[in-house]
């Protein structure tokens, strides 16, 4: 049987289950399950690399001892062992990170899991589909990467708060362009389930050539992740991507400590940051007064320019309402070019993170350490034929391809860099002059007027989309701007306000 064959009887099973409701428990239920089998089949590997190897939990408790054996523990007393031995022994499992740091990340990923199931029947059933999954052997693991990233758009049909996952095209590509090597230090301050880090660590895989080379790698992925079930799937990803101990997927908001008291600083940073919500209530006071803001992605920019190292390189995913933007939006993009050299930004496409938004989005590439001179736009197009991304045609790495070609080199300017249909460049005194406002359009694309039905229906519900995003930031905004007592809000209200505006001209 198929690894996706199955997930999907898995979660066919589950639904017969009183006790697991809707597709974010189910995939809570899946998290620590598969979590627990992955760390076994990984523990295996260890025992036969390292000789006098000791569990980092107590035996009883490893997949192998209750779970592998299909006529073992049912009903009742698979409920009674996972819910009065199982989970509190992991949840208050004594491990310090520096003397049992393996131990410690189960700790950590049990913090917080829940066992949602009440038939312990049909939890056997569960457990003896996942173990037709073999987690040795290295083609299974490399094939369920594929069926992870399903897990997680079921997850994502509820989408909010901005919180999407990122296509794996614009992630490969990302990483792709910043290039981390061996050695740097490479974080996502909001990593999720982990996107950008497993795909940074199968970019440094190729780099990896002694023991000493594979303990390098192992040191230098960090995450941080708000909340639990992302943060549980982020640790299962970097152990399924050979990260033993994954000790530097933390578990807490990046934002929630003053921006001045960062003393690590790091020389990659690839992410792409919530946006549309807003962050509770004091954290905008972490941040300089003259920047302070309660939208998420406007305070992860500012973070991201303080903590890359002087010549550090980050790639950071951002709406178009970071672009044109006023108020403290314009201040920190003067922050940003000022402090940052602003190479280069990607426009891509409506439709990228269908069908959980349809606000565009844009790629942000700079080096921290020398202002910027020029900005260069690329306008990624829709590959010929199609008018419009979803769910059964995702965009894929390949149409990168133009880009990764017309790229060249930051250590000489871009030197080769050529404006075209789709490239155009833009010097730092035209952005002052239009006060930081980067919503710049192709000026090698004329307007024009389509008359097809079926394109201007689906431009009509793509606008509508858009607008309920807007509005739904607006709706978070005002609702904030009401209790805040210095009312630093309403600027973004006005960003919010630009982008209606100009959603409603184009409809």
């Amino acid at each position: 049987m198929s690894i996706s064959s199955v997930i999907k009887s898995i979660q066919d099973i589950m639904r017969k289950d009183a006790g697991v409701d809707g597709d974010a428990q189910r995939l809570g239920q899946l998290s620590w399950l598969l979590f627990l089998k992955v760390f076994d089949a990984q523990e295996e590997e260890l025992e036969f690399e390292l000789d006098n190897y000791r569990s980092p939990i107590p035996e009883e408790y490893l997949w192998r001892n209750w779970a592998a054996d299909k006529q073992g523990k049912t009903g009742d007393e698979l409920l009674g062992f996972i819910n009065n031995d199982l989970f509190p022994e992991l949840k208050h499992l004594v491990a310090p990170v520096d003397k049992n740091p393996r131990g410690f990340v189960v700790k950590e990923a049990f913090s917080d899991a829940f066992n949602y199931m009440k038939n312990g029947t049909l939890l056997r059933q569960v457990i003896n589909k996942l173990n037709e999954i073999d987690f040795t052997d290295s083609r299974e693991r490399h094939l369920f990467g594929d069926i992870y990233e399903q897990i997680l758009r079921d997850l994502q049909s509820a989408g909010n708060a901005g919180e999407f996952y990122t296509p794996r095209a614009v992630t490969r590509f990302m990483v792709n362009r910043i290039n981390p090597q061996l050695g740097e230090s490479i974080m996502d301050p909001a990593c999720g389930t982990g996107g950008f880090l497993a795909c940074s660590v199968d970019h440094l895989k190729d780099q990896v050539k002694t023991a000493s080379d594979h303990q390098t790698l192992q040191k230098q992925i960090h995450g941080v992740e708000k909340k639990q079930l992302p943060h549980l799937l982020c640790t299962t990803n970097m152990l399924l991507h050979g990260i033993e101990v994954p000790v530097q997927i933390k578990h807490g908001n990046t934002l929630n400590k003053p921006l001045s008291s960062w003393d690590d600083q790091v020389d990659v940073i690839v992410t792409n940051p919530p946006f549309g919500g807003t962050e509770e209530d004091g954290i905008e006071k972490n941040f300089p007064a003259e920047l302070q803001t309660r939208e998420t992605a406007d305070l992860f920019l500012q973070l991201i320019i303080e903590i890359l190292k002087d010549g550090g390189r980050a790639a950071v995913v951002l709406p178009d309402g970071t672009l044109f933007g006023e108020g403290v939006k314009t201040k920190i993009k003067k922050l940003l070019t000022e402090e940052c050299n602003l190479h280069t930004i990607v426009r891509l496409p409506n439709g990228v993170f269908n069908p959980y938004t349809g606000i565009k989005t844009n790629i942000l590439f700079f080096t921290k350490g020398q202002p910027t001179q020029d900005i260069w736009f690329y306008e990624h197009p829709y590959p010929e034929g199609v008018k419009n991304y979803s769910k059964t045609r995702p965009m894929k790495f390949e149409e990168f391809q133009q880009e990764n070609d017309w790229w060249g080199n930051e250590a000489d300017g871009f030197t080769v860099r050529v404006e075209n249909e789709q490239a155009w460049k833009v010097s730092i005194d035209e952005v002052i002059a239009r006060n930081f406002n980067l919503d710049i359009k192709n000026p090698h694309v004329g307007e024009t007027v389509s008359h097809d039905p079926d394109e201007l229906l689906a431009s009509y519900q793509q606008q509508q989309q858009e607008l309920k995003g807007l509005l739904g930031q607006l709706q978070n905004i005002l609702g904030n701007a009401l209790t805040a007592r210095e009312g630093g809000n309403t600027e973004n209200a006005g960003a919010i306000f630009s982008g209606m505006n100009k959603q409603q001209e184009e409809v």
